[in-house]
């Protein structure tokens, strides 16, 4: 079983806190896997132009082309953005655009494959795995955990911390501590944890077999009742 994972992060992965707790989680899952950082690469979101539409083909040749046939080979994903202004980073979506490529037709190259969303910032990842999580549903992957993370805000880093209005520690009232002494989000043994459990439970959950033709229908579903809701 081949796991793909996806950091829509644009932070160097030394420093990732996104890229270095989904590092952790894919470990644990006992699976070959591969983790990609999208931050060095150049691409758009969907431009609409249906081109896709006659072959689940996407048209523009950008640096995702490459990526096309590690989606499909891989039998689930391991998706994960930092916390932007309560969502998935620029990168993360215009990734997750592109997979409109994967919907037309009887296009069941990603359908009923399952996936982990990640998310990670300062005010807790929840609105990221949100999304990721309907990204996946219109696509009709199962995402069968999530993992949302408080991390570092960036006013930490950035120099000004100790004096801006608008920051973060500020406004919190939280302090900005000196570089030397900002937490590494690894040392923290909770996060470490979950981390670890999610990776295990996506392993098992590959381990044991599963019926994607099921799955899909399971998600089509969902989908469809979701779809009705909004009429």
């Amino acid at each position: 079983m081949k796991i793909l994972g996806i950091c829509g992060s644009p932070r160097p992965e030394k420093i990732s806190a996104t890229y270095r707790v989904m590092d952790v989680l894919l470990k644990e899952t006992g699976h070959e896997y591969e983790l990609v950082s999208l931050r060095n690469l150049k691409f758009s979101g969907c431009t609409a132009c249906l081109g896709c539409a006659k072959d689940n083909v996407c048209r523009i040749h950008d640096d995702l082309f490459a990526l096309r046939d590690k989606i499909i080979s891989a039998d689930a994903f391991v998706i994960g953005s930092p916390n932007y202004f309560s969502g998935m980073s620029s990168l993360a979506h215009a990734f997750l655009e592109r997979w409109f490529q994967f919907r037309h037709q009887e296009g069941k190259l990603v359908w009923g494959k399952l996936a982990v969303a990640v998310g990670v910032g300062s005010m807790g990842g929840s609105p990221v795995v949100e999304q990721i999580e309907k990204f996946m549903a219109y696509n009709l992957v199962k995402t069968v955990d999530t993992l949302s993370v408080n991390g570092n805000p960036s006013c930490f880093y950035c120099g000004y911390g100790k004096t801006c209005e608008m920051g973060v520690p500020r406004m919190m009232g939280i302090g900005c501590p000196e570089p030397s002494s900002i937490p590494d989000i690894l040392d923290n043994p909770d996060i470490r944890k979950a981390a670890a459990e999610a990776g295990a439970r996506l392993g098992r959950i590959l381990s044991g077999g599963y019926d994607r033709r099921l799955v899909a229908l399971e998600m089509q579903e969902l989908l469809s009742d979701c779809l009705k809701e909004n009429v």
